[in-house]
């Protein structure tokens, strides 16, 4: 059975990060957007890295462009608009589809493990996704799930160990 960690990505900086690299560990993974309605949500998901980070939780966005264009920027701009404004210093990677022809590996397997409300692509920006220890999907979580309303999925999953 396929599991995340099964998968690669790039970072801001280009990058290779394999995601073997975060076994044992717990991920939220939310697609994000600087110029959306759910942006003041980067200062939520910041604040579940600072608190749960040390127990095992990995915050990682990767911003996208499909929703309304609200993601216009390069990586370099889209790192220092998350850095300036939320201090954002959980894993960012670089822009993606999440949904057609061109979506990226990741989200087809996040989809296929964890469908949506009415359909299974991603609607919006900032649809979460809360991958347990042993890298598989526990949750899928809509836009408007504001991330401090997680907090007892996340401890829940980083109780549990592999």
């Amino acid at each position: 059975m396929t599991t995340i960690y099964d998968f690669s990505a790039q970072d801001l900086l280009g990058n290779t990060i394999n995601f073997t690299d975060f076994t044992g560990k717990v991920l939220l993974i939310v697609n994000t957007a600087s110029e959306c309605g759910f942006t003041p949500q980067f200062a939520g998901l910041q604040a579940l890295h600072e608190q749960y980070h040390n127990q095992g939780l990995v915050v990682i966005g990767f911003p996208c462009n499909q929703f309304g264009k609200q993601e216009p920027n390069d990586g370099a701009a889209i790192g220092e608009f998350c850095q300036r404004n939320y201090g954002v210093e959980f894993l960012m990677m670089q822009k993606i589809d999440v949904n057609g022809e061109h979506t990226h590996p990741i989200y087809t397997w996040l989809k296929s493990q964890q469908g949506g409300l009415l359909t299974d692509g991603i609607k919006w920006n900032f649809t979460k996704f809360l991958i347990g220890r042993d890298g598989k999907v526990i949750n899928r979580y809509a836009p408007m799930t504001k991330p401090e309303n997680l907090t007892a999925d996340i401890e829940t999953a980083l109780a549990k160990s592999l």
